[in-house]
């Protein structure tokens, strides 16, 4: 089974697929973390923002892998979990994500993994901005997860400063960059940030990572007793 959970900055996709994978002791990956890396290597290699060709390039060679059920990221021998998860780097995924063959070579590695996780564990659950629309539309689970600017803002923040990333931001920053983030990511051509026609949304205002989950796992159950 594949799960396939999408939404913006900050809503919680990363909180509760990695949770919703461990409930069932399904693969996870975060497609995100695959784009962050190319952004990384960009930033090293000093590759501008709109050069397609170069950029596509980079998706096409980068020898990614994940560890510990997704958890960790690695170019080659490199660990890059933590570095790809800066403020900067964020801004420069959201630029380059938008580039239509950047999107086609991540999307062929996505699928591949994921189909070769699903073979292995059972199912694999994926987050990222395009999963249920793009990268799987057939998947037999789609969520949707929202959540307004303000709380998305003081989650980017708190897990910024939990782990030591851009800790002089202020929330009113993150605000900005999660709002400007959204612009980009819902008005681009290519694979546009949307809920698909089939997917169930489910706000998390007001709900606790542990309900969010509840939910999506009664979902998972109700769509494998009609398999």
């Amino acid at each position: 089974m594949i799960v396939a959970i999408d939404g913006p900055a900050g809503a919680g996709k990363s909180t509760t697929a990695r949770a919703v994978a461990a409930h069932f002791g399904w693969s996870y990956l975060d497609t995100g973390a695959m784009y962050r890396a190319v952004a990384l290597t960009a930033t090293e290699q000093r590759v501008l923002d709109d050069d397609e060709n170069a950029l596509s390039q980079i998706a096409q060679t980068l020898p990614l892998h994940f560890e510990e059920n997704g958890a960790r990221l690695f170019i080659g021998e490199r660990d890059v979990s933590s570095e790809i998860r800066t403020a900067e780097i964020g801004e420069l995924t959201s630029k380059i994500s938008a580039l239509p063959r950047v999107r086609a070579a991540l999307v062929e590695l996505q699928r591949r993994i994921a189909r070769e996780n699903e073979a292995f564990c059972g199912g694999a659950v994926l987050e990222g901005r395009d999963i249920q629309t793009v990268v799987f539309p057939d998947a037999q689970v789609k969520i949707f997860l929202t959540a307004n600017s303000s709380t998305r803002s003081s989650r980017r923040l708190e897990q910024w400063n939990d782990a030591a990333i851009s800790p002089q931001t202020s929330k009113e920053q993150a605000r900005r960059d999660i709002e400007n983030r959204d612009a980009r990511d819902t008005s681009r051509e290519t694979s546009p940030l949307q809920a698909a026609p089939d997917a169930v949304t489910i706000s998390t205002d007001n709900l606790s990572p542990d309900e969010v989950v509840a939910q999506i796992a009664q979902i998972v159950k109700l769509k494998q007793q009609t398999r």
